[in-house]
């Protein structure tokens, strides 16, 4: 006979699932261990990565919007992402973050606003984060640096909305991408004045002013406060100087692929 398992059993479920992939997770960088623990943890990380490129491939041209999950709806940079999101969308290009709440849910909300398209690349962990309910697709990491292999992989643009270390983390792996030649030059946006600002001017006149980065490092870095402006800059971009085109791959059915767009 069937039971039905109660909703908090299910949760407590999940929630022992979750823990004990972080803890595979964290287990990564404690030293040396044995070589067939190594070996299991870089084929988890090698499965992991193949599941984010099947499951991105086709969902492009995107831009990547980074920021913090702390914010609530009713703050006023929850409202700045979602309307950047909107114009993002309106512009053509689909709209990827890392797929939780806070300024991502708001980006994700505005593409969904417009009828565009929604991606999250949500990161398990045992007591945050959770996938947004405004998102097409997701796929859920263990691991941070695949994690942010993927949101930098896809993307024509990047736009930093205000957030914290993760946020900063991010903003500024993609900064040494593009100033190491990994990269292509690709629009980074600081989104808000106001909150981005002093980074700036500490950027520019203390380690500019020292010789640890050079002013064009600075200069990439695009600061704006208006949602059609961020959409416009990057769609200019990303068309004039990167040859923007869609719909160059399509899902082989051979390989089981399929689009995460079904509808559209």
């Amino acid at each position: 006979m069937d039971m039905k398992i109660p909703d908090q059993a299910k949760i407590a479920a999940i929630t022992s699932v979750e823990k004990k992939q972080s803890a595979a997770a964290t287990r990564f960088l404690r030293g040396p261990q044995s070589r067939f623990r190594e070996l299991m943890m870089a084929f988890r990380a090698f499965r992991e990565m193949i599941s984010g490129f099947r499951k991105l491939h086709f969902v492009g041209p995107c831009v990547t919007v980074f920021g913090s999950a702390r914010f609530q709806e009713d703050h006023p940079y929850y409202k700045f992402s979602r309307s950047v999101g909107e114009q993002l969308a309106l512009a053509g290009f689909t709209v990827i973050t890392g797929g939780g709440p806070g300024v991502m849910e708001a980006a994700n909300r505005g593409a969904k606003d417009v009828g565009g398209r929604s991606v999250g690349c949500n990161i398990v962990l045992p007591m945050e984060q959770k996938s947004n309910p405004y998102l097409d697709t997701f796929v859920d990491f263990r691991y941070f640096f695949i994690r942010k292999l993927m949101l930098a992989k896809y993307s024509y643009a990047f736009v930093a909305m205000p957030g914290g270390f993760g946020t900063l983390d991010e903003l500024f792996e993609i900064a040494t991408l593009v100033q190491t030649g990994k990269m292509k030059g690709f629009p980074i946006v600081l989104a808000g004045t106001e909150y981005w600002g002093p980074m700036v001017n500490y950027l520019r006149e203390t380690m500019a002013t020292e010789g640890t980065i050079s002013v064009l490092d600075v200069d990439r870095f695009i600061v704006s406060d208006s949602p059609e402006e961020i959409a416009t800059k990057i769609a200019e971009a990303a068309h004039k100087q990167f040859g923007l085109t869609r719909g160059e791959w399509k899902p082989r059915w051979w390989l089981f692929e399929r689009s995460p767009f079904p509808s559209r």
